[in-house]
């Protein structure tokens, strides 16, 4: 590996940028579902020998000079590969979006990496030649990532940290410093064999401990979780019986395609029909769930859509129906404003008895920022029915339904947002609906719902998720998958939320851990760069 942390410090301009890229490449396929984990101990040292060699400038190319060209490179060649799935969803209007689809990959995954870009140059501004230069890398990546999860709505898929949790035992420690702990932890860990190549002053087995010490804490991150997984004792709720409904509704990409009355009948055909001769259908369900976009079409176009769902529920079933909402004035009959991407909660008699609606909306697939001037390159939201959504209220985002515990409403990437999901006290377990058909045959749906899963980990709480064409899915508090449907399998599942689990340590101290990991990193960083002049 001598020869190639030679080559990594001493290359330059495009030869130095193809090399990064490469390194960027090799990284990204650690993402969920592919977890090759020895890809970041490959690719990201080459990172850190880059910015060894990196040529110092002054004034403003102190910054966006070649450290930020590094970093951006590496972080480039990783969101391709981390993001390449989104243009699935191109395949589904074709035309012009299918022409745009590559370059739009390229250009949000440039965008993102702008963040990796800034960290590299700012941990350039601190960096020194000791063994403490990772740490210095490793900490502005982490801050770069949460930075990327917030800014501007925020886009937290594929987290580094998400690496570390590609089973069940690994996934635990999220627990205790949620992803965005984890990411400092991939981070440092990745960078170690780094100090191993090129050789110095020190000895082969000092040189070598570091990615010992990085061995040794993935095992003992596997040995907590494999503890935590057998002493943790996950219990159903006999309170409640949920049955959730995997359609295979495709309509929602083209409106105009929909036929009101099919759907219905589809849905409500999913939703009684019987398992075995011993089942009763809805007579013993509480919760029946149809997932985000299972109409596709306002309830005004049918409405007598909400009296057949009246004839279908029994007395004690309400359902919770992923579908699109109008909004209008008091006293009147004509729709006001934008719609909403909402889950409505209805019972027996037809009538809405709460609902919630989407308050953190997808960029470009629920509404266009920039509106006008997207539009005039012929760019238009993904979602078809409105120009853009309304943004709902995230503080109802906790549902109480008749005789069923409490549940905190989660649409599709809302369940992304790690400590920012939202009355997570009160609620008894995560209510995850969404619609990923439209990244079927690529590896969104499954990326998607592992993030999903971490964050049951992290609160601690079970996870009930409907999908429109997969995955659907039940886990308990820690994560483990209780009962699932196939991808792509038109069918209904009957679940049951497990208890929620004592306070996990994130759930009580946040992310407040990682704040002082940070600042500790960060004055490392300061007293590393002293000492090197």
């Amino acid at each position: 590996m001598t020869w190639l942390a030679e080559i990594a410090m001493l290359s330059h301009g495009w030869r130095r940028f193809l090399l990064l890229l490469a390194a960027g490449v090799l990284a990204g396929l650690s993402v969920p579902p592919l977890f090759v984990l020895p890809a970041l101990f490959v690719a990201f040292p080459i990172w850190i020998w880059c910015l060894d060699g990196a040529e110092t400038r002054r004034g403003w190319r102190r910054i966006f000079g070649p450290a930020f060209a590094i970093g951006f490179a590496f972080s480039w060649g990783y969101f391709i590969v981390a993001f390449h799935w989104l243009g699935a969803a191109f395949f589904v209007d074709s035309g012009v979006m299918l022409a745009i689809m590559p370059f739009a990959i390229l250009a949000l995954a440039a965008l993102i990496a702008l963040f990796w870009g800034l960290a590299s140059a700012l941990a350039h501004l601190f960096w020194s030649n000791g063994p403490w230069r990772i740490v210095t890398l490793a900490t502005f990546v982490t801050i770069a990532e949460w930075a990327r999860g917030h800014v501007l709505t925020g886009f937290p898929f594929d987290l580094l940290g998400y690496a570390l949790t590609p089973n069940d035992e690994m996934m635990q420690l999220t627990a205790v410093i949620g992803i965005y702990g984890l990411t400092l932890v991939a981070a440092l860990l990745a960078m170690t064999p780094a100090l191993i190549w090129p050789a110095d002053e020190r000895s082969l087995s000092r040189r070598l401990l570091p990615f010992f010490t990085a061995i040794a804490v993935i095992a003992a991150q596997f040995g907590y979780g494999h503890s935590r997984l057998v002493n943790t004792v996950a219990t159903p709720r006999t309170d409640i019986a949920m049955r959730l409904v995997q359609p295979l509704i495709y309509e929602h990409a083209d409106w105009n395609t929909a036929d009101p009355v099919a759907v219905i009948d589809r849905l409500l055909l999913l939703s009684d029909m019987r398992m075995d001769p011993a089942d009763l259908g809805l007579a013993d369900i509480d919760l029946l769930v149809w997932p985000e976009s299972s109409l596709p079409f306002y309830l005004s176009t049918y409405p007598e859509a909400l009296a057949r769902i009246a004839l279908l529920l029994p007395e004690r079933t309400v359902l919770l129906a992923g579908v699109p909402r109008l909004q209008y004035e008091p006293g009147s009959t004509t729709p006001s404003g934008s719609p909403f991407n909402a889950i409505l909660a209805i019972d027996t008699n037809g009538e809405v008895i709460a609902s919630y609606d989407k308050s953190h909306l997808v960029p470009f697939g629920e509404f266009l920022p920039f509106g006008p001037f997207f539009a005039s390159l012929g760019i238009k939201q993904f979602v078809p029915g409105a120009e853009g959504w309304s943004h709902g209220d995230a503080r109802r985002r906790l549902i109480s339904p008749p005789n069923s515990p409490s549940l905190l409403a989660l649409i599709c990437y809302e369940i992304l947002f790690s400590g920012d999901l939202g009355d997570t006290d009160n609620a008894q377990y995560l209510f995850n609906i969404t619609n990923d058909a439209w990244f079927d045959y690529s590896i969104g749906p499954a990326q998607h719902a592992h993030h999903a899963r971490v964050r049951a980990v992290e609160e601690g709480t079970s996870l009930i998720r409907a999908a429109n064409s997969g995955l659907t899915f039940a886990t308990d508090p820690l994560g483990r998958i209780t009962a699932q449907l196939l991808p792509l399998q038109m069918a209904a599942l009957d679940v049951h939320p497990d208890e929620r689990l004592a306070a996990t340590p994130f759930t009580s101290l946040r992310y407040w851990p990682l704040l002082i990991a940070l600042i500790l990193g960060l004055n490392i960083s300061l007293f590393a760069r002293s000492r090197n002049r």
